[in-house]
């Protein structure tokens, strides 16, 4: 544990640095005009790519240039490299129907990346590959990322609040196609990774609210999500708000520190994300060697979740890192689906099945 806000902060700043390699490096690997760079990502043969917005999207950002698909042959992940969007300024949502039995439930997807890029098939199609096979329709929003300005883009509304406002707008349209794709209402979740668990927790907090101008009848219903799952995600506590106020494009001015950041500020909560009785049922997991995002992110927000009275579980392992996705390594922390599968049936998303083995020693699971 660190001990000062001078430690936490050279912690995050160490943090931004790996980040900003590795985004370098998919630059470097972009610009070299490798074989595994292309214009558009397009989903596999058989599903299509729905705009969210009817016309211009609202607060849109200038791109560094046109969207780009890149994939390193370096960069593997469960032997397999990592597809990545860049320069996304059209956002799509992309629905994959189950393939057995429909249980009505239905998640949608945000792939983590920094705000920066989209990791669409380690943190999207792929989550689609297993959801739809327990009879989960699955939808992949890929949301705008430009790389553009300064780092870090995770403050209040990330990417000023381009992201946001899709997520939002997606579980709408969602709403709204319900009985069309045969959809329960009350049965529609968000799941994201890294940055995408920043914006499922970010929809869980900021759905009563719309933060843009409404265009069609799609947007007079709800954008709560009726459960979250947030995978290894930053930027919740206390301590990475600090940074973000000090290192980000904007010095943001934070309010007092809550009596809990007082006593330990890993485990006060960021104070934009205002939990309340309303937040969704939630499912933590992360990895405490979590080199990106702390562990204390998942714990400053399961224990404001608590507090709140909110349904919560987290899974906590020793190891794993960041940025596993669905593939199985050597770690146990990536047989998290059915973990994820097993509390869905205990919040009444879908139906009970055999409760998940037990596992290692080196889990800790708290409800």
């Amino acid at each position: 544990m660190l001990g000062n806000a001078s430690c936490q902060v050279s912690c995050y700043a160490a943090r931004t640095v790996n980040r900003l390699i590795l985004f370098a490096l998919c630059a470097a690997f972009s610009v070299a005009g490798a074989s595994g760079q292309s214009s558009g990502w397009q989903p596999s043969p058989g599903h299509t790519q729905i705009p969210i917005w009817p016309g211009a999207a609202p607060d849109s950002q200038p791109a560094s240039g046109p969207e780009t698909v890149t994939t390193d042959p370096k960069d593997l992940i469960g032997g397999r490299t990592v597809t990545a969007i860049s320069n996304v300024t059209t956002p799509t949502m992309t629905v994959y129907t189950p393939t057995g039995s429909n249980t009505g439930a239905v998640v949608v997807v945000f792939p983590g990346g920094g705000y920066q890029i989209l990791a669409i098939d380690l943190e999207g199609t792929e989550v689609c590959d297993w959801l739809t096979q327990e009879g989960i329709t699955c939808v992949v929003l890929k949301y705008r990322v430009t790389d553009f300005g300064p780092y870090p883009k995770s403050g209040p509304y990330p990417e000023s609040p381009m992201a946001l406002e899709d997520a939002q707008r997606a579980l709408r349209l969602v709403r709204f196609h319900a009985a069309e794709w045969h959809l329960d209402p009350h049965k529609i979740g968000v799941l994201g990774f890294s940055a995408g668990g920043h914006l499922s927790v970010a929809m869980s907090v900021y759905f009563d609210e719309r933060l843009y101008q409404a265009v069609d009848a799609a947007d007079q219903l709800s954008c709560r999500p009726d459960f979250a799952v947030a995978i290894y995600p930053g930027h919740l506590s206390r301590a990475a708000a600090e940074y973000d106020a000090a290192f980000g494009a904007k010095k943001l001015v934070l309010p007092p520190p809550d009596p809990l950041a007082t006593a330990d500020e890993n485990l006060g909560l960021n104070p934009d994300i205002a939990v309340t009785s309303q937040t969704p049922p939630t499912f933590l997991l992360q990895a405490e060697d979590d080199h990106i995002d702390s562990v204390y992110d998942s714990l400053s927000y399961y224990i404001a979740l608590k507090k709140a009275g909110v349904p919560a579980e987290m899974h906590l392992y020793a190891q794993g890192n960041h940025a596993f996705g669905l593939r199985p390594t050597k770690f146990p922390i990536t047989a998290w689906p059915q973990l994820v599968k097993t509390w869905l049936g205990t919040i009444g998303m879908i139906s009970q099945s055999s409760p998940a083995g037990s596992g290692s020693n080196q889990v800790h699971q708290l409800r």
